[in-house]
């Protein structure tokens, strides 16, 4: 068994290798702006995908894992989606060109899947020796679900962030756009350029997502397979999400109300779990109803004011650097 899980591993991890050169190496060779259209086809394959290994979660393991990961993909896919109201205050703020941001987010989910693979594992080697971790980690979530629904519009403040600041200190930066480069060279000299601190600013915001929701899935399973798998399909497919929604982010002004409820869910579904199990399909039917029903909300009710947008007005900097 541990033999066909190591298998299972090494050919995961070969097939999401594929796809991102495949991705990266012949469909988004060249720069270019990202069409509603051809962003909805890519969301609609991964979403397949992730559920074509659903089916093969079922017939290899049985109902009770096909759930976990149905339930562990739902739960990471809808915290992405918070992700990418963010990614657009980071684009908006440093002006990027459209044609240039999903060589960011490709770079930027690359370092996510590797973040996300050690977050997993420390989270599993510590509720495998310490179970008392459970309530940590089910505390945490019900404290970040009550912060995420008390505060205010979100702000990005680049200048601000300890990894830029010390990036700025070692690596020479020419703040502006050359075309897709990260680094350029100039008089025997190497320089990074704007579009290398966006991709730093996005990797270090992925790792404070990351450290709110890997704690979410433990409280689905314990098998780090489940994990890392439903959490590799919902980053996989953010990219295509976020040009897919990007026109149209605004319009879901009450789906953070609907995560901080789930996130207060699963952290008090992880500090029952001594007292009572909830049920996994009790807990599918919890977290999908509490997110369509936020969606609905967000379709139907229109906010009454602007303090009820999440979304930051956007804030152009100039190639200097320097807010305009």
């Amino acid at each position: 068994m541990e033999s066909e899980r190591l298998w299972l591993w090494i050919g995961f991890n070969i097939f999401v290798l594929g796809m991102l050169a495949l991705d990266l190496g012949v469909f988004h060779r060249k720069a270019h702006t990202i069409s509603i259209k051809e962003a909805s086809i890519w969301s609609v394959v991964w979403v397949c995908l992730a559920m074509i290994f659903n089916v093969g979660v079922y017939y290899a393991w049985g109902s009770e894992k096909a759930l976990e990961f149905l339930t562990g993909y739902v739960i990471e896919k809808s915290l992405s989606v918070d992700n990418l109201f963010v990614f657009l205050m980071i684009f908006q703020y440093f002006s990027t060109p459209s044609e240039y941001q999903h060589r960011v987010l490709f770079w930027g989910i690359l370092g996510a899947l590797i973040l996300r693979a050690i977050f997993i594992a420390t989270g599993a080697a510590l509720l495998s020796n310490f179970h008392w971790m459970i309530y940590i980690f089910g505390g945490f979530l019900v404290v970040t679900g009550i912060k995420m629904y008390l505060q205010g519009d979100e702000k990005i403040e680049p200048e601000k962030n300890p990894v830029v600041r010390l990036f700025e200190r070692f690596v020479p930066i020419i703040r502006k756009y050359d075309g897709q480069n990260f680094f350029i060279r100039r008089e025997g000299k190497s320089y990074a350029t704007l579009l290398m601190l966006v991709l730093i600013v996005v990797e270090t915001t992925d790792v404070i997502f990351a450290i709110d929701s890997i704690p979410a899935i433990f409280a689905i399973t314990d098998d780090p397979f489940i994990i890392y798998t439903s959490n590799v399909f919902a980053i996989l497919g953010l990219r295509a999400l976020y040009f897919m929604l990007a026109g149209v982010m605004e319009m879901f002004v009450y789906l953070k109300i609907g995560l901080s409820i789930v996130l207060c869910f699963v952290g008090a579904k992880m500090m029952l779990v001594d007292i009572y199990k909830i049920p996994i399909g009790v807990s599918l039917a919890v977290i999908g109803g509490v997110l369509l029903l936020s969606i609905i909300a967000s379709w139907l009710i229109k906010p009454k004011n602007s303090k009820e947008r999440h979304l930051q007005k956007p804030v152009k900097a100039d190639l200097t650097g320097e807010e305009a």
